[in-house]
């Protein structure tokens, strides 16, 4: 295979030699010659042979212009995708003609923008919004303790979920505690359905066992279709006899575990973890009410229905393992409402409720709605107490590091005093 500069290169010289040439049997074979060579037709050979001579170096070709750069549609791609929660090129493909209606009344846009939108491959939307995409990662520890009261009574599920309806659901608990994980704080129960990527979240103070029954009772009350699995970690707000007698209460509910510490068997709550709560809410602390208020406000309503109505998710079909590297296929990208309907095992009148919601929502105003009021819950972090260790460390070292100057020591110990009767008293007042 032939470089550009090569095929160029070659051209040039069998062109000389066609030109000097004579005869029509002595030019028929170099176009012979030069056809098998070059890869090209004959017309095309004689056009390049028969026009003017080449210049010494090959002329840049202009690169085509693109039809999705011209007019709006950048303009139009970019909005909706910021709105859309920044999807990738896949999901946002599927998210636009659910878009549609909202783009349209938004932007007023023509047929032929409507057009150039809805003909946009994944790829080609990756491509045009490659220069706007940045990827910020954090990681903190997690606050998970061991439940082992009732371990061997519910049973470990190790192996993938292969389900044909909605209704099995991991669950995970996501800490609200900034960098310290003394004290009461909020945590945010996040459950997902493994069939329709169907995602519910309530938020409480502290982790309470009868806290977390409750609200997954609230959570099954308003899920579009009948709960028949709970799937959790090994931690002791799961492990517990309030849930594991809420569940025994319920014949056709199930209750699994994963194994201590193999994050992978719960693999679909832990991503909705990253993608649904650290991305809105971040890894600040909050410990007041009416922060824990206000995040369920927007856990019930907005965010709810824009997550679950109007951005498309995708569903691991196969993992083959090719050489060292496993290959991935992905099934066409949908929202959970569309997994809902098309897997008919819904509640009806749930399910109806929520087509007309998506049908009279706009999800431009949604987006915006969602945006300020996480702007208000960010408002509402706390400061997050320092550890008594560190208060500890101080009181015993502050002394140690005073200098022996006699000149200075007599003004600066005072002033230690003082610090250690501070340090007591705040002490005090966190124990207490």
């Amino acid at each position: 295979m032939m470089s550009p500069r090569a095929r160029w290169e070659y051209m040039k010289t069998v062109y000389e030699r066609y030109y000097r040439a004579e005869g029509r049997a002595a030019k028929g074979l170099i176009l012979d010659e030069f056809c098998k060579t070059y890869k090209c037709h004959r017309k095309h050979a004689l056009r390049l042979l028969n026009s003017p001579p080449p210049e010494d170096e090959r002329p840049r070709r202009r690169p085509r212009g693109s039809a999705y750069d011209k007019g709006r549609v950048p303009e139009i791609l970019e909005a909706v995708w910021e709105a859309s929660g920044y999807l990738c090129g896949s999901r946002l493909e599927a998210a636009l003609p659910t878009w549609l209606s909202a783009i349209r009344n938004r932007y007023r846009t023509t047929q032929p923008e409507e057009q150039l939108l809805l003909a946009m491959s994944s790829a080609t939307i990756d491509r045009k919004l490659k220069a706007k995409k940045s990827t910020i990662r954090k990681s903190i520890y997690g606050t998970t303790r061991p439940g082992a009261l009732l371990k061997h009574h519910i049973p470990i599920k190790t192996d993938c979920w292969d389900v044909k309806k909605p209704g099995f659901c991991e669950v995970d608990l996501v800490a609200h505690c900034g960098d310290n994980a003394e004290g009461c704080f909020a945590n945010t129960l996040d459950m997902t359905d493994i069939h329709t990527a169907w995602v519910e979240r309530r938020c409480m103070l502290g982790k309470g066992q009868e806290a977390v029954q409750q609200a997954i009772d609230d959570i099954r009350c308003r899920l579009p279709f009948e709960l028949l699995g709970i799937d959790s970690d090994n931690g002791s707000e799961f492990i517990n006899n309030h849930l594991f007698g809420y569940c025994q209460a319920e014949p056709r509910l199930q209750f699994t575990r994963g194994r201590p510490y193999k994050k992978d068997d719960n693999a679909h709550i832990e991503q909705k973890n990253w993608t649904h709560v650290r991305k809105l809410l971040g890894y600040g602390r909050f410990e007041s009410r009416e922060a824990v208020a206000a995040i369920n406000d927007l856990y019930r309503t907005e965010l709810r229905w824009f997550q679950n109505l109007f951005q498309p998710s995708v569903r691991l079909i196969k993992k083959v393992r090719v050489g060292s590297k496993y290959r991935r296929k992905y099934d066409k990208p949908q929202t959970p409402l569309d997994r809902v309907i098309a897997s008919g095992a819904g509640k009806p009148e749930a399910v109806a409720k929520l087509k007309a919601l998506r049908d009279r929502l706009d999800p431009f105003i949604l987006s915006g709605v969602v945006e300020r009021k996480l702007a208000s819950i960010w408002g509402m972090r706390s400061k997050a107490p320092k550890p008594k260790w560190l208060k500890r460390w101080k009181m015993e070292n502050y002394r140690e590091k005073l200098p022996q100057d006699p000149i200075l020591a007599p003004v600066l110990l005072p002033r230690a005093e003082n610090y250690e009767k501070v340090l007591l008293r705040e002490n005090a007042r966190q124990t207490w």
